[in-house]
């Protein structure tokens, strides 16, 4: 680069600097000024002469300071040296050598590390100091030259082509001169942190050159697009329709010299806005962690750069949106046409964008950047704004100054439908023709264009109304779902024979019938899931989680609110053979299961997934969650757990339902010790349970109960119904077992045979169920075995185990009695009677 001090011979560059232009203009006015021009010349032989004298004499006296700051640094250490060794004498060899390996050596290590610290900091300053001074002359001379053409020529920057391609290779220059100066301090910034003052002294200076370069390089680029007959005409006349099928685009008709200042205009625009997008990502690193990260990936993903758009495409969009908006305030009352305009300009322009831009993107280096949605992000955010500051304000006001009423909920719910339409099909226009995504390109939306319903990042307000609309919309639905009785009744499946072979599809379920939940519950799934699907929508997982939170959320628990409070009217409610009780219950224990499942499946979901992350990276903080993950908890875990309890809770209160009213209807069978103990009037009578009927007093039991399983099993869904018969079962074993006063009934023959014929029963009801019932009662069941035991091995047994004390529960083992305590089984033993 040509500086002050070089002389005019050896300048390259066809541009005449500002300063020896003026110096040229004082010095000869008129032509009669060339006769000055051999003393005009031996005076700047002389003054450069003296320079020359001046500039020896400055390297004279910097070498005699080297040389005098050498020998001081000698002579210092010489004195350093006899300071060390006095009384050398009284220290040995090993000990001079341990001082010099433990305090000398890190000292002089210390020191030469300041030393070459200074070195390193004055070598950096200086190339630093070198870099700014160039990038300042090179924007001098861009301005100036500006200000030259349009004082002198009075010309527009388009019209002069000669002109413009200078002042693009002055703008280059600098935009070079700035990647070199951010190379460095990027490397500051990770490597030598403490050097803060030095980065914000060139900060400043570059920050003001990019305050004068980059509107002056837009204005430049404005009045090029402007003189080539940019925007063009959003209507065309009806021979100019018969010609083509769009609107003609200009930035196709460029040639020649027009289209070669264009697409290094273009460029250079690019290259401006990158480098300050790289000089904003590094004043957000705060920590060293970051800064190393970013060094390392500095050039690797250049799109996060331009998320919000390429300056030079907003500068074909900004003449464009003024047209527009003059038709939006048309529309206001018929937002489809807005939205159709903007769809149908983008898709016009998008081929001749496609084909002239992309090169020149590619051209930029900007790799990954796709020209389409740079153009389809520029043509959203015209209708971002207007949507921002005409037509969401008038619905906000209406919204909080009305009733509610219909009217105003379908005014957004319609331009809420609209946005989402739109944004489907601007994204699946800004990613079209790329082979890799195919028919993906809809599902996974890879564009990543503006999105529309990005409006909300600044306004979690609106998006909060929207939740609110939605979830009142959903209760209205539920409410009139919930008004027919036969939505809340089961689907259960007719069957004349219940075996215990079905129990193998109890964890197979996939629809509600599976679960023979009612239709209720598929209609509150699917109401939920359209918030979902709307939800989808939202650019960023904080807009859905905020979304969800406030609409599916609220309106499941609502749900399950209803669903508990008909499961406790079974509290207040008597167990019986004519009521519905258990019906009622069985259905919603059901519903609350296939709720359950399908939010369980929600769960998995990979968008969930990654809500879940974002949700435990607030809670717990992102490092705790990658180190403690057993914090980590389902994006609807509150409701899954709600469910569970609820169905646990439920299937309890009708365990004690049954179990209460078996209790009652039996509680004179089990205190009649005297059915026990009766004896046989024959010796040769035969007692065996076979040939003997239930008892009396035992019979309204088994009935209430065979006919509630019947129920459960017809209703309650079956995996369910596996853990309530089983634990209505142990329940039974255990209430039997310590209702029964083993200390003072004595067990005849007769009376244990009746025993057995009465559990014998009860068994039965179960058999339908399981193979061996008996296997569920293991109390009774072992009692039956105490009680079945003839008199010499029990005699035999009892005189064994008071020998010895140690062996009693092997004993017990040894007969098959695992449950029942030995002081149990003796009282069964010494109070049994072998008499009859």
């Amino acid at each position: 680069m040509a500086t002050p001090h070089t002389p005019a011979a050896a300048i390259s560059a066809p541009v005449v600097p500002r300063r020896l232009l003026g110096f040229l203009r004082e010095h000869f006015k008129t032509p009669d000024d060339l006769d000055n021009a051999p003393s005009l010349v031996a005076k700047l032989n002389r003054e450069c002469e003296d320079l020359e004298i001046g500039l020896r004499d400055l390297e004279e006296r910097l070498s005699v300071a080297s040389s005098s700051w050498l020998s001081r640094s000698d002579e210092a250490q010489r004195i350093l040296r006899r300071i060390q060794s006095r009384g050398g004498e009284l220290e040995t060899e090993q000990e001079r050598m341990g001082r010099m390996l433990d305090v000398e050596l890190p000292l002089l290590a210390k020191e030469v590390t300041r030393i070459e610290t200074v070195r390193l900091y004055a070598e950096t300053t200086l190339q630093l100091e070198t870099l700014v001074g160039d990038l300042e002359d090179a924007t001098f001379a861009m301005v100036s030259q500006t200000s030259i053409n349009d004082t002198l020529f009075g010309l527009p920057v388009a019209s002069n082509p000669h002109d413009n391609g200078r002042k693009q290779e002055k703008l280059l220059l600098a935009v070079k001169v700035m990647k070199n100066i951010e190379q460095i301090l990027v490397k500051i910034a990770t490597c030598r942190p403490r050097w803060i003052k030095l980065i914000m002294a060139v900060d400043s200076r570059v920050d003001t050159c990019l305050a004068i370069l980059r509107p002056q390089t837009l204005r430049d680029h404005r009045a090029l697009v402007s003189a080539l007959g940019w925007p063009p005409s959003l209507l065309t006349s009806d021979i100019e329709k018969n010609k083509s099928l769009g609107i003609p685009n200009p930035l196709v008709l460029m040639h020649g010299e027009k289209k070669h200042i264009y697409s290094q205009s273009f460029v250079t625009l690019c290259a401006l806005q990158h480098l300050q997008a790289e000089r904003e990502a590094r004043h957000s690193l705060k920590y060293e962690k970051e800064r190393k990260l970013y060094l390392e990936h500095i050039y690797l993903d250049r799109k996060t750069c331009f998320i919000n758009g390429l300056w030079a495409v907003d500068e074909l969009v900004h003449p464009i949106a003024a047209r527009m908006e003059y038709h939006f305030s048309k529309w206001f009352d018929q937002p489809k046409f807005i939205f159709a305009l903007v769809y149908k300009i983008a898709k016009d322009f998008m081929d001749g964008i496609d084909d002239i831009l992309q090169p020149l993107i590619d051209q930029a280096r900007l790799a990954g950047l796709s020209a389409k949605e740079a153009w389809v992000t520029a043509m959203v955010k015209v209708l971002l704004g207007y949507l921002e500051r005409q037509v969401f304000p008038v619905l906000v006001s209406t919204y909080h100054t009305s009733d509610k009423n219909v009217e105003v909920l379908s005014s957004w719910l319609h331009l809420l439908d609209l946005m989402i339409t739109f944004d489907k099909r601007i994204q699946v226009l800004a990613a079209s023709g790329s082979q890799l995504l195919g028919p993906l390109l809809e599902s996974e939306n890879f564009s990543r264009s503006l999105p529309i319903l990005s409006i909300f990042n600044e306004h979690s307000d609106w998006l909060q109304i929207w939740a609110n609309i939605e979830l009142k919309i959903a209760h209205d639905k539920l409410k009139c779902e919930m008004e027919d009785e036969k939505n809340w009744l089961c689907s259960a499946r007719q069957q004349s024979e219940f075996g215990y072979e079905e129990e193998v599809d109890a964890f197979l379920f996939s629809t509600r019938e599976d679960y023979k939940a009612p239709p209720i519950a598929e209609s509150v799934v699917k109401i939920a899931f359209a918030m979902i699907e709307r939800s989808r929508a939202l650019p960023s997982n904080g807009m859905k989680i905020q979304f969800v939170r406030s609409s599916t959320t609220i309106f499941l628990s609502h749900f399950f609110v209803i669903l508990l409070q008909r499961c406790q009217d079974l509290e207040l409610m008597i167990a019986s053979a004519e009521d519905d009780a258990f019906l009622k219950v069985s259905c919603s224990v059901n519903a609350a299961r296939y709720c359950e499942s399908v939010i369980r499946e929600w769960d998995e979901d990979v968008t969930f997934l990654e809500m879940t992350v974002d949700v435990n990276d607030v809670c717990y903080g992102k490092e705790n969650y990658e180190h403690d993950h057993q914090h980590s908890l389902s994006f609807f875990s509150n409701e899954i757990m709600y469910l569970i309890k609820l169905g646990t809770d439920c299937l309890e209160n009708i365990m004690s339902a049954i179990l209460l009213e078996f209790d009652a209807l039996c509680w004179d069978y089990m205190q009649n010790v005297g059915q026990w103990e009766e004896l046989t009037e024959s010796k040769d009578q035969v007692m065996d349970e076979e040939n003997l009927v239930v008892s009396s007093d035992f019979v309204e039991a088994l009935d209430m109960l065979r006919l509630q399983i019947r129920k459960l099993k017809l209703h309650l869904n079956s995996k369910d119904f596996l853990d309530l018969w089983r634990s209505i079962a142990e329940g039974l074993d255990y209430f039997i077992f310590s209702s029964i006063p083993w200390t003072d009934v004595k067990f005849s023959n007769s009376g244990v045979n009746q025993f057995k014929a009465d559990m014998s029963a009860l068994f039965h009801i179960f058999r339908p169920l399981c193979f061996r019932p008996e296997a569920f009662f293991p109390f009774v069941s072992e009692c039956l075995k105490l009680l079945s035991m003839n008199r010499k091995d029990v005699d035999y047994l009892l005189k064994m185990l008071i020998k010895d004390e140690r062996i009693k529960s092997e004993s017990l083992q040894l007969q098959g009695v695992y449950h029942v305590t030995y002081n149990h089984a003796e009282k069964i033993w010494r109070n049994r009677n072998f008499g009859g």
